[in-house]
């Protein structure tokens, strides 16, 4: 399980893995979707944390990343485009644990809450 969390890119396939541990006590990150809300609303990855949309990125980004330094982030979005570019920016600042869903809602397979 801490190979997944180790890595930049997960795949949805590897999601589902992952929040079914994180179920079971056996991990412990943060899932965070960075579509925006009328986004979330139609449809998300059932364990979704929080939303920040990229759009209010500058408002929410610094306090995330103060307050989960020393915790995993998995980053999703529609295709993980944008949950990407959110991951290389906290990479880029030293937030080493930042994980990019690959593939995004669209490929995930898992339950859906709407």
């Amino acid at each position: 399980m801490q190979e997944l969390l180790a890595k930049d890119n997960i795949q949805s396939e590897e999601l589902e893995v992952l929040l079914k541990a994180r179920e079971e006590g056996k991990v412990d990150f943060l899932l965070v979707d960075v579509r925006e809300q009328m986004e979330y609303d139609a449809g998300h990855v059932k364990g979704i944390d929080m939303l920040r949309p990229t759009s209010t990125f500058q408002n929410w980004a610094q306090t995330l990343f103060d307050e989960a330094k020393d915790k995993t982030i998995v980053f999703t979005c529609r295709t993980g485009a944008r949950s990407a570019q959110v991951q290389h920016v906290f990479k880029s600042n030293g937030h080493s644990r930042a994980i990019n869903h690959a593939g995004g809602i669209v490929s995930y397979r898992g339950e859906i809450e709407r």
